[in-house]
């Protein structure tokens, strides 16, 4: 007992060697975040671990649009916020079906489909942004916030398949059987047994996507060019194109932006694990 002791000491004692560096290291640049968007322009750079004086202003001139960068501060966080809802939501209406004709219908050709669907991340998403920028053009969608959408639904969908396919697979067939008995047609099968089974990883891939799409800024950039219409990640990096940036205001920016997803994943951390590792088997 007292070796299987010692080697469990020992074991917990190179976690702690590994994890309290990487979690010095991860926490560091917000801590950063958090102390510039407190802190007086005048001190931002001063190098100290605490301001002298700590402020609220910063959050004043934000959440009051008082700075030309932040005119449409609340707009900008409201198209953010319905492009990643409508992403999080249609990833999950073709994720969910198409996992469903593939696991459970046995739709001929469906696990071709999701291997070829799945074979375009081989391909980086960044060099895809030019060939989606002409084809939302060839369909009169850019500068729509559609077109930002479907971007990131077709970049979120093929993994969204995948997971939810895989967990699909570890769902008994004899409930599908007993269904069927009862006379259960494949809609009814699909949304009074399937869907309440396949919750936990419905959310966790409603999360990813929804979180997906809060992040992204390349494809914003390219696609939505109306100051109306864009997201406030893309809002961000206009605090860049001057030679005297209004730092304190851009990490105060960027703390109120990434308080959403870190409470959403809070929220749902639960789901995320047991969801995504559901489909972390092979089929």
């Amino acid at each position: 007992m007292k070796r299987v002791s010692a080697k469990r000491a020992t074991r917990e004692a190179k976690l702690l060697l590994v994890g309290i560096p990487v979690f010095l290291w991860t926490m560091l640049p917000i801590y950063y975040l958090f102390l510039f968007s407190i802190s007086p322009k005048e001190t931002i750079f001063a190098g100290k671990l605490w301001p002298d004086h700590p402020t609220l202003h910063n959050f004043e001139v934000v959440f009051g649009q008082k700075h030309h960068y932040l005119s449409h501060f609340w707009l900008h966080l409201f198209n953010s916020l319905v492009i990643s809802v409508a992403v999080g939501v249609l990833t999950l209406i073709v994720a969910t079906g198409a996992a469903f004709a593939i696991s459970r219908l046995k739709v001929i050709g469906g696990r071709t489909i999701m291997n070829l669907a799945l074979f375009t991340y081989f391909i980086p998403a960044a060099f895809l942004a030019v060939p989606m920028y002409k084809t939302m053009g060839n369909y009169g969608l850019l500068n729509n916030q559609w077109a930002l959408i479907l971007a990131m639904v077709t970049i979120a969908s093929p993994y969204a398949i995948w997971v939810l396919k895989q967990a699909s697979d570890k769902l008994p067939y004899e409930l599908d059987e007993a269904a069927r008995i009862d006379g259960a047609s494949p809609l009814q099968l699909f949304r009074l047994v399937y869907l309440p089974l396949m919750m936990p990883s419905l959310v966790a891939i409603g999360t990813y996507a929804l979180l997906l799409a809060w992040n992204e800024y390349l494809y914003a950039f390219l696609l939505l060019s109306n100051d109306r219409q864009i997201t406030l990640s893309v809002a961000l990096g206009n605090f860049l194109a001057a030679d005297d940036s209004p730092w304190e205001l851009l990490m105060t920016t960027g703390l109120v932006y990434a308080l959403p997803p870190a409470a959403i994943y809070y929220a749902f951390r639960r789901y995320m694990v047991s969801g995504l590792t559901a489909g972390a088997v092979k089929a």
